[in-house]
């Protein structure tokens, strides 16, 4: 992320293609740690019976989980120190949901925080923390999630390593194996698997976008969006899927260095444009760490989805996530 004091400088950064301005529905309630970079990354778990009632998990760095509703308000806060970078969240079979965040408190050894939320009580209660392999953590991801509860998450640490570990909770015991899947040149973050073809998105951050078989080999991998001035400036931070059928839809990266969002079409990436998060009600966002979408009704505000961004430099407040309606991302990029 650019420090704060560099924002000086921004007027001789580059500038990718003019983007369409959107503004936020709503925002969430700025985490407990002030005047520093502290809010990271979001994840959304979507109630399928009641979509008003879903949930946002989101990271501070500084301090913890937070657990929010779609009001932006706090349901719940997981203390758990410095150290939590990235989250991603999954339903196993049995219907428990998992959280899964990257631990960066060890500087040498990435490791993986499992927590399971409670999506009644709006909680989250630690479940285990993982060793994965060498590294600082910053990215994380699920993978697949098998019918026999057994799941996979993919870790991206500074150094640019991509692992892949395969987890399974067996007779009251964690089970995990972790394998080395990719090598990437310089410093990874942004981190999504597209389940319904086995595609694993990697984004480097002064490289661009890396896609890569979720159980491919080294050197298995193409870069598929490159940072261009264009499309995607540097820092290239989040990333995000919006799914439409069996390979369509978007991915969406946060172009961190000019504070906008690129929207490419699934499975050719074809860019298609890209959004700001403008000022309105809720404020702009500025400096886009995590992002993360869920493209299906999330309730009157949310007709056709919730993506949702953190904001780096929220005005006077501590830093926060923007909630944005996808139907206006949409009708904004003309993609209706």
């Amino acid at each position: 992320m650019v420090a704060a004091g560099a924002l000086g400088a921004c007027s001789t950064a580059p500038q990718g293609l003019p983007p369409v301005a959107v503004v936020a529905a709503g925002e969430t309630t700025p985490v407990g740690t002030m005047n520093e970079d502290a809010a990271d990354d979001p994840a959304i778990w979507r109630n399928a019976a009641d979509p008003t009632a879903s949930l946002i998990v989101a990271t501070d760095k500084k301090g913890g989980l937070y657990v929010y509703n779609l009001d932006g308000e706090i349901r719940s806060f997981l203390d758990y120190g410095v150290g939590l970078n990235n989250v991603d969240l999954l339903t196993l079979p049995d219907g428990r949901v998992i959280v899964a965040a990257s631990d960066r408190s060890d500087l040498a050894m990435v490791h993986i925080l499992l927590a399971e939320l409670d999506t009644a009580a709006g909680t989250l209660t630690q479940i285990v923390r993982i060793p994965v392999g060498p590294g600082e953590g910053y990215g994380i991801c699920k993978g697949a999630v098998n019918d026999d509860g057994s799941f996979v998450i993919y870790n991206a640490p500074k150094e640019g390593a991509i692992y892949r570990t395969d987890l399974h909770y067996i007779n009251g015991q964690w089970t995990y194996r972790t394998e080395t899947l990719q090598q990437v040149p310089s410093q990874p973050e942004g981190c999504i698997y597209d389940e319904r073809t086995g595609t694993l998105y990697i984004g480097e951050e002064v490289g661009g976008i890396w896609a890569m078989p979720g159980e491919g080999a080294i050197g298995d991998k193409v870069m598929v969006a490159p940072v261009d001035n264009q499309h995607i400036v540097a820092d290239l931070e989040g990333l995000a899927i919006a799914p439409q059928g069996d390979v369509g839809g978007y991915l969406v990266g946060s172009s961190q260095g000019d504070n906008a969002y690129a929207v490419f079409r699934l499975p050719t990436m074809e860019p298609l444009g890209r959004f700001r998060i403008a000022e309105g009600t809720f404020g702009a966002t500025q400096e886009t760490d995590g992002i993360e979408l869920v493209a299906q009704p999330m309730g009157p505000d949310f007709p056709a989805g919730l993506f949702v961004a953190q904001d780096g430099q929220n005005g006077a407040e501590a830093q926060n996530f923007k909630l944005v309606s996808w139907a206006d991302v949409l009708t904004a990029l003309k993609l209706h």
